[in-house]
């Protein structure tokens, strides 16, 4: 207790922020953790759409050798200072308080509302997409190229076949590896990844359960995964920052595949648990829902949430732009 009440000491008399400014920072934190938990939402979208991704990649890279011989040499406060701590505290705050508190209400709700769900979503990627298109700062043959390109490997990611796996520890640190390279890339969703590798209900019941086992060792992927891929996207984005962006653009638009709210169920499987899963899905029109499976489109309410996540979406670009000027 008396190193963290140290730290929090240490953070708080280097801030150059205000509290409002840390307090705006633990929102953007929550807006990610909620959207990681979303297969098909990229936590990576709410950080570039609210203006600190960049911030963000840069603070993850600072966490290296030469940062770490700082804390082992206990030299706290410039080791604080090198790796942007009070940023990262709260950003990392935010993300917790949400990923535990809305973890059950998600599950319910993609298993009892999936067509309202994944409206609202789809709205909100969709707006993202068009927030982030904005950024590319030189529009040419290439940067149309990256696009489609980005776009095209989206559109793959999202269209494979999730496979049963193991649930073994070593899979679970590989999976946490992985997933968070995919939750800090806007348009790539960890927790699809987690779909795609049949983990996703797996660590969201060991989250609602509260599983201390399966979370630290999914944490230490995660943290192995984010330190390591945070380096090659920074960069990335410092050496090709036009056509990162224009890739990251693409990756938005193909993922938007994913998120379409009205799905025919091709084929099932039945996994580990015995529970029946859809295996592939194949998207249809929502006159077509109602024909082939004998249940209501709800196409009214699922245009309004669209709408309404589409415009929730704007609603935080233009108040980040706002308060950033």
């Amino acid at each position: 207790m008396t190193i963290w009440i140290f730290l929090y000491y240490e953070i708080t008399q280097q801030m150059k922020r205000s509290l409002k400014d840390y307090l705006i920072i633990v929102l953007k934190g929550a807006g990610m953790g909620a959207a990681d938990v979303v297969p098909g939402v990229s936590g990576g979208t709410i950080a570039f759409i609210t203006g600190i991704y960049e911030e963000l990649i840069q603070s993850i890279q600072s966490i290296n050798f030469k940062s770490l011989k700082l804390l082992f040499q206990f030299k706290i406060k410039d080791f604080l200072e090198e790796i942007n701590a009070k940023f990262l505290l709260a950003l990392i705050l935010g993300i917790g308080i949400s990923i535990l508190s809305l973890a059950k209400i998600l599950k319910l709700l993609l298993e009892t509302q999936p067509i309202l769900i994944w409206s609202f979503f789809f709205g909100l990627i969709a707006a993202s997409t068009i927030l982030i298109g904005k950024k590319i700062r030189h529009k040419n043959l290439a940067t149309f190229v990256a696009i489609a390109a980005g776009a095209l490997c989206a559109y793959f990611i999202t269209s494979a076949t999730p496979a049963e796996t193991s649930n073994s520890y070593w899979f679970i640190f590989l999976s946490g590896s992985i997933a968070i390279c995919a939750m800090i890339l806007p348009g790539i969703s960890g927790a699809f990844i987690l779909l795609l590798l049949s983990k996703y209900h797996f660590i969201i019941s060991a989250l609602s359960e509260f599983k201390i086992a399966v979370l630290g060792i999914f944490a230490a992927g995660a943290i192995t995964g984010i330190i390591s891929f945070s380096n090659l996207l920074g960069w990335l984005l410092k050496k090709y920052h036009n056509t990162t962006i224009a890739v990251l653009t693409g990756f938005m638009c193909g993922s938007l595949n994913k998120v379409w709210p009205w799905k025919q169920t091709v084929e099932t499987f039945v996994d580990k648990h015995g529970v029946l899963r859809p295996l592939i899905q194949e998207n249809i029109l929502p006159s077509s829902f109602s024909e082939i499976t004998g249940e209501p489109s709800q196409f009214a309410w699922a245009l309004i949430l669209s709408i309404a996540g589409f415009l929730f979406i704007w609603t935080i670009e233009t108040v980040s732009t706002k308060y950033s000027k």
